[in-house]
């Protein structure tokens, strides 16, 4: 091939890649399914060896298993500073522990999905961004494949990039291309990725998914997060038509929904006959169906979660979880017991976009109660936590009980929707202490 010599020329070991870093640099890492599993494995033994590095900021999103296995250990937290902007469990799990001893060991770093890359090139500065590619292919590039969220910003603004091919991992397009001559350095392995459990909706998932899904129209635009929630609504899309998908996840759910016929795209207003997306996470039957598969393309959050954008698309439908909201409309979807538990993500954006869209509508989705029926999802006033969706952005409110819709609402009609759909074991609560307050 053409290109095989300038390949051959920036192959190296991950060792000698983990020692080309510069101390006292910004190193951003590839998220989820994309995280470098040799790379970090290397920058763990450099960074306990101490073998030229004394501290090294570290940024990423939603952290893998690799990561748990690799960079996330308390004897490296003297070296690696990590900087995360969405917690997944691995990573509350390893901030859990610095806590009881008495230290930070992950820094959490606030931000709308949609304005990451511009955070991590221009407030951040990378200096060196490293994620998993797909092989090479004749004309010189690599793919981003299930990842080209922050990525495709980061391959083309960082000061210096390096790869790790993953034969495994998808070949996708749209702005999902690397060419061999932007990259400074690439690393070699193979290993299986990361794939996310199926969450099989349960009762309160079924009745949610029903009632939103009786609001989706037919051409409909769809953006779903992750969950048994999300997943009950596409299984009773399942006789919809000529559905069309920008979303910033993409998932198995929509993959059979694309199967079957149901997903076309035929109808969106932008980027029509393509699936677009962010970041993709599923598993590795998704990932086939995905590799060099022309119609599914992925662009950076930066465009696909830019309210902007999606607003242009007639009939878009957002649908997103929440863990708890005020009785005036406020969610909190990111904080648990006062500590992050994964952050605000892109659900703002789409709240926002999908119901400046023509049509459009944005669900916020959660059961009415938490721990096994003893505490209410709903609740008085969100109070010491975080407010992932202002009370003037959000619209439908869902739970197992109904639906509430808060546009348009005074703040006392808010109240008396929300109670109505809180369970029925603390809507007399929920009243009183809504009296208490002066919301009613």
């Amino acid at each position: 091939m053409e290109y095989d010599a300038d390949l051959a020329g920036k192959t190296m070991t991950a060792a000698a890649a983990a020692d080309s870093l510069d101390d006292r640099s910004n190193l951003v890492l590839g998220m989820g399914v994309a995280m470098p599993p040799a790379f970090m494995a290397a920058l763990a033994e450099r960074a306990r060896a101490r073998r030229g590095l004394s501290r090294v900021a570290v940024y990423y999103m939603h952290g893998s298993r690799a990561a748990a296995d690799t960079i996330l250990s308390p004897d490296l937290m003297d070296v690696l500073k990590l900087h995360v902007l969405f917690m997944s469990g691995h990573d509350r799990a390893f901030a859990e522990e610095g806590r009881k001893r008495g230290e930070v060991w992950i820094d959490f770093v606030p931000s709308m999905f949609h304005q990451v890359g511009r955070l991590l090139t221009e407030q951040i500065r990378a200096d060196t961004f490293v994620t998993t590619v797909s092989p090479m292919d004749r004309s010189g590039h690599f793919s981003l494949g299930t990842n080209p969220d922050y990525a495709a910003e980061l391959v083309r603004r960082a000061r210096r990039v390096i790869v790790e091919v993953n034969r495994n991992m998808p070949r996708t397009f749209g702005e999902s291309l690397l060419h061999i001559s932007q990259v400074d350095a690439v690393i070699e392995h193979d290993a299986p990725l990361m794939e996310l459990p199926a969450h099989a909706p349960g009762p309160e998932d079924v009745a949610i998914g029903r009632t939103i899904a009786g609001l989706i129209p037919d051409e409909a635009t769809l953006q779903m997060g992750v969950g048994g929630v999300p997943e009950a609504v596409m299984a009773e899309l399942r006789g919809h038509k000529r559905l069309g998908l920008h979303s910033e996840l993409l998932s198995p759910p929509m993959i059979d929904l694309i199967r079957r016929g149901v997903i076309t795209g035929e109808a969106k207003t932008t980027m029509r006959y393509k699936h677009v997306f962010t970041l993709a996470l599923g598993n590795a039957d998704m990932y086939d169906f995905m590799d060099d598969n022309p119609s599914i393309v992925g662009y950076p959050a930066t465009w696909v979660n830019n309210p902007a954008v999606v607003r242009k698309n007639r009939n878009m439908i957002s649908v997103n979880a929440a863990l708890q909201i005020d009785l005036t409309g406020q969610v909190n979807s990111e904080a648990l017991n006062g500590q992050q538990f994964s952050g605000t993500g892109g659900q703002l954006d789409f709240v926002r976009g999908a119901y400046l869209a023509p049509n459009g509508k944005s669900f916020i989705a959660l059961h009415s109660t938490a721990k096994g029926g003893t505490l209410s999802r709903i609740v008085p006033q969100l109070e010491n936590t975080t407010i992932t969706d202002p009370r003037v952005d959000t619209q439908y409110i869902v739970t197992e009980y109904g639906m509430a819709d808060m546009k348009g609402k005074s703040l006392s009609e808010r109240a008396r929707a929300l109670i109505a759909i809180a369970h029925p074991d603390f809507r007399d609560s929920l009243a009183a202490e809504a009296k208490a307050i002066g919301l009613v």
